[in-house]
């Protein structure tokens, strides 16, 4: 094991992480409907910020598994992910430039923040395979996470003090503060990935002689025979099919839990706590899934997550005041690092080693295209009942399907079955 490829790897998450809660979750979406999106008339900032969001993640699903084949066949994922991550940095320091109004502007960099972001992590989640034996994947990739939750947790933090403290930091008033917020992720999100790019590096592999068409060419080649060869590998398979569900409940939860709790009336301040309440459980819970899961075994751990998550979307229904919203943000932080990390790492021993890139593009595609359903099942419900507290109790239906389907998965057989691809 060389740790400090691992080390340098797990920085990573700590650097990227803060485009996930300043930008996604916490400032940004305020600063849009509040400047860039001043002057349009009543929800269209709500609206343009769907598009802005359905956009980028349109994008990272189409693209992902393309670019991951062409890192494979390259042998590039260290330079694909880098170039992800300066594009990622630069629109958020960008978003610094887009004054009132700029709705436009804001969307675009909004949507090259996202592609690089998401778009990068297929890449960053690939090299799993590069610098951990099948054994340690589990741990490293849990590592991660709780690393991601400290860093996202700690500049949010600071972000935070930047707005409602502004004058402390020598600036003029709110809006000055986020606008310096969004410069700060930027610097964060570069300054810590260099040890990455300096330190990992990826397993001896044959490459695909010729230029950056040739990779093109070779890339949607890769994906097609992906397509064709998925059937030789049926556990890896089982196991996408299961990780479509429970993690559209994941992200349901995750994209939902914030409109949801407005809605029967938390306050904003409430609301951003309450993330960082989440921030800074999930780092040592994340980190307490390691023993568990060497204890009992990765599956069951996943399991463990998984139904504490149906408690979860159950109280969400009895959900009346801001304190009932901290203690459920206080077990989504209990399971969310470890449910994401083991999931990756499960992921990762059912994957030929050489072609990890490329199946991670490809989960990141289907993924993407399936995380649809969650929220859409959410309105429709909600639409129909006119009720959120029913409509949060249908992402019940995930998780529980997800559960069901994991079952079949024979993980030492896809083990097998993913070396036997390699060879």
């Amino acid at each position: 094991m060389n740790h400090k490829s691992i080390r340098s790897w797990l920085m990573y998450d700590w650097a990227n992480s803060a485009f996930a809660t300043t930008m996604l979750a916490a400032v940004m979406p305020i600063y849009y409907k509040s400047v860039a999106g001043k002057g349009l008339e009543g929800n269209m900032a709500e609206n343009y910020w769907g598009y802005t969001q359905s956009v980028g993640m349109l994008l990272v699903a189409v693209l992902s598994p393309v670019l991951g084949a062409i890192a494979d066949a390259s042998g590039s994922k260290v330079k694909f992910l880098a170039v992800f991550a300066f594009m990622g940095a630069l629109a958020s320091s960008g978003m610094a430039l887009a004054g009132e109004g700029a709705w436009l502007l804001a969307s675009i960099l909004v949507i090259l923040g996202t592609l690089g972001f998401s778009g990068g992590n297929t890449f960053y989640d690939g090299l799993l395979t590069d610098i951990a034996r099948p054994e340690e994947r589990s741990a490293i990739s849990s590592r991660g996470y709780a690393i991601g939750y400290l860093g996202g947790g700690v500049l949010l933090a600071v972000n935070v003090a930047m707005i409602m403290g502004h004058g402390m930091f020598g600036l003029p008033d709110e809006t000055t503060g986020m606008r310096a917020a969004f410069l700060t992720v930027g610097l964060w999100w570069l300054l810590f990935s260099i040890p990455l790019f300096r330190n990992v590096k990826e397993r001896p592999r044959p490459r695909v002689q010729g230029g950056i068409g040739t990779h093109v060419r070779t890339g949607f080649s890769r994906i097609a025979h992906t397509f064709k060869t998925a059937r030789r590998y049926p556990e890896l398979l089982k196991y996408m099919v299961a990780y479509w569900f429970f993690n559209d409940g994941i992200n349901t939860i995750i994209t939902m839990a914030t409109i949801y709790g407005a809605g029967i009336g938390i306050g904003t301040s409430h609301l951003i706590i309450a993330l960082l309440i989440t921030q800074f459980v999930g780092y040592p819970c994340t980190l307490l899934f390691i023993p568990i899961a060497r204890r009992i075994g990765d599956k069951r751990a996943l399991y463990l997550s998984l139904s504490i998550y149906l408690v979860i979307v159950v109280l969400g229904y009895f959900m009346t005041s801001a304190l009932h919203f901290y203690i459920l943000a206080f077990m989504v932080g209990l399971v969310q690092g470890g449910s994401q990390a083991i999931s990756r790492s499960l992921y990762a021993n059912l994957t030929p080693p050489s072609r990890s890139a490329e199946f991670f593009g490809f989960l990141s595609l289907s993924s993407k295209f399936s995380s649809v359903a969650g929220p859409l099942i959410f309105a429709v419900v909600g639409t129909i009942t006119g009720s959120s507290r029913i409509a949060i109790v249908s992402v019940a239906a995930f998780f529980i399907i997800g559960m069901l389907l994991l079952r079949f998965v024979d993980l030492e057989k896809g083990a097998r079955e993913a070396l036997a691809g390699e060879a």
